[in-house]
């Protein structure tokens, strides 16, 4: 096999028979394949819809450039509608080799213990902390950390954090404003048992963005039983007497062919899995009649359950331009801590991002962002078309639980505060969002129950458990309730959000399939 990153139309992928095959390369698919193709004696495709660039000397400056995301150029292009009757607003999500890891921010937060254990009480004991640790340190090469018990040295993705010398003024203002209001000094953000405010860890070196394609697919790609297919469009999975046969892919002239497997792994995300799930007939009953897609297995979990970290913001116009430059790093700091009266650990967090997009030609601003990292309020992912083109509506339904309301209001109280405190306070020519003079309990719940926003870490929407939960679509071990021979194992899966960014968390998702698929491969039938 090739495994060279053509696609379809080209005749890069016959017919035939592969053992696993893998949709979508990105956080998790990438990893999936990685892993799986360790295995010389089993072929492996993964499909991706975006592009491939295949020789890292030659990666687009979008994908190199960790000091900020990538917008536009390997974007899906979807839209979501955070709280209702405000309007719909960009949701970033990459399309590319790498996924979302090769346009995001690279932070690279792994959750805490309790995340993990909550997945392990509800019936997935596979996934708790002491048997998820192993993976973490598998994925990572920790720059600063190595040789501690908890972390790795050796892995594909090279994490560190940033020194005092290559900290943006305002960063650094964050960290000491922060330690001023009481919040501790925290060396290490990804220990288990520490919290406050600390150097962020980043999977990046410089400014180069280490995403699943730099470390996983990229020493992967010489092997001869792995191939890479991009710019292909993955329709739906054929599915015959109860069992997944292969994919119907659509090349990017448009021909469409039936890809035969063995192994059906959806990576798509929490925002694909559950489209290219219904169009296989595989989803809840009234969207499947609503669009005209004959049933092959009623399944209520299907794009249910959509779990997302809500965002606030505390806008503060700069002293200096210079501070909120476009060649800085956008984020490099964070604080996370208890809010008062939560029973859920480390359930909020704030970080100062370096600039912020007012208006084109308004003055230089950066933000302060309160984050809700445990969350009750669930919204969903519906499709409104039965065309794989089509995108799908997302909602996560911000602002409507008074408990995740609450909480978040509490912390963006605390980001107001830290606007006061020097030295950050030094550095604010004027708080511009909210308003200062009306930043009282009841103001701040008004306006977070209309401004809420996302973090941008959708999962969920394809839950694993135990069979006789009806919420719930795989079981612990990624493989379909109703269809065999089919797996999901990306953010989708995920039981809760984990109180960290998802990029690591995902990672993991796909070391972990990714592994049992190696060592284990009759549990996959294979």
């Amino acid at each position: 096999m090739s495994s060279a990153g053509d696609g379809l139309d080209g005749g890069a992928l016959d017919e035939s028979v592969a053992d696993v095959f893998v949709v979508g390369a990105g956080a998790a698919g990438a990893v999936v394949a990685a892993r799986a193709s360790e295995d010389p004696n089993r072929t492996v495709v993964v499909v991706e819809a975006g592009p491939d660039h295949p020789l890292l000397a030659e990666l687009p400056g979008d994908l190199v450039d960790g000091h900020d995301n990538s917008y536009t150029d390997h974007d899906w292009g979807l839209d979501f509608l955070p709280i209702a009757d405000r309007g719909r607003q960009a949701f970033p999500r990459g399309r590319v080799t790498g996924g979302s890891t090769a346009v995001n921010t690279t932070i690279a937060l792994r959750g805490i213990p309790e995340d993990y254990d909550g997945w392990a009480d509800r019936g997935c004991p596979d996934w708790s902390w002491e048997r998820v640790l192993p993976a973490f340190r598998r994925l990572e090469r920790d720059l600063d950390f190595g040789a501690a018990p908890h972390h790795g040295d050796a892995g594909p993705i090279s994490i560190r954090r940033f020194p005092d010398d290559e900290l943006v003024p305002t960063q650094a203002a964050f960290l000491e404003a922060a330690r001023s209001l009481g919040h501790p000094e925290c060396v290490d953000a990804n220990d288990p048992d520490d919290w406050g405010v600390s150097r962020l860890p980043m999977n990046k070196l410089g400014r180069v963005r280490i995403s699943t394609a730099v470390g996983y697919l990229a020493p992967a790609r010489v092997r001869p039983n792995l191939r890479i297919v991009a710019d292909t469009l993955t329709r739906r999975v054929v599915v015959e007497g109860g069992r997944a046969t292969g994919v119907e892919v659509e090349g990017p002239t448009g021909e469409v062919r039936v890809i035969r497997a063995r192994l059906v792994v959806l990576c798509c995300g929490a925002i694909h899995t559950p489209g290219v799930l219904v169009r296989s007939g595989i989803g809840r009953r009234s969207e499947l009649d609503h669009l005209g897609i004959d049933p092959v297995a009623v399944l209520d979990g299907v794009g249910a359950n959509l779990a997302d970290h809500p965002a606030l913001a505390v806008v503060c116009e700069a002293r200096e331009p210079a501070w909120c430059a476009p060649d800085l790093p956008l984020i490099q700091t964070i604080t996370r801590y208890t809010s008062p009266g939560s029973d859920a650990r480390l359930d909020v967090n704030i970080e100062l991002i370096s600039r912020a997009r007012l208006r084109r030609d308004g003055p230089p601003a950066f933000v302060i962002a309160p984050s809700l990292e445990w969350v009750e309020g669930r919204g969903e992912v519906r499709q409104t078309s039965a065309d794989p083109r089509s995108m799908p509506a997302i909602e996560p339904d911000f602002g409507t639980c008074d408990v995740d309301v609450r909480r978040h209001v509490a912390a963006w109280k605390d980001a107001l505060e830290l606007a006061r405190r020097p030295p950050l306070a030094d550095m604010i020519e004027r708080v511009v969002f909210p308003d200062p003079s009306r930043v009282g309990d009841d103001d701040l719940t008004g306006l977070a129950r209309r401004v809420t926003g996302s973090g941008y870490h959708p999962c969920g929407t394809a839950r694993m458990g135990p069979a006789d939960d009806p919420t719930t679509v795989v079981d612990q071990h990624g493989r379909c309730h109703a269809v065999d021979g089919l797996v999901v194992a990306d953010a989708s899966i995920m039981p809760t959000v984990p109180r960290a960014n998802i990029n690591l968390s995902t990672i993991v998702i796909g070391e972990t399939i990714g592994e049992w698929l190696r060592t284990d491969p009759t549990r996959y039938g294979l």
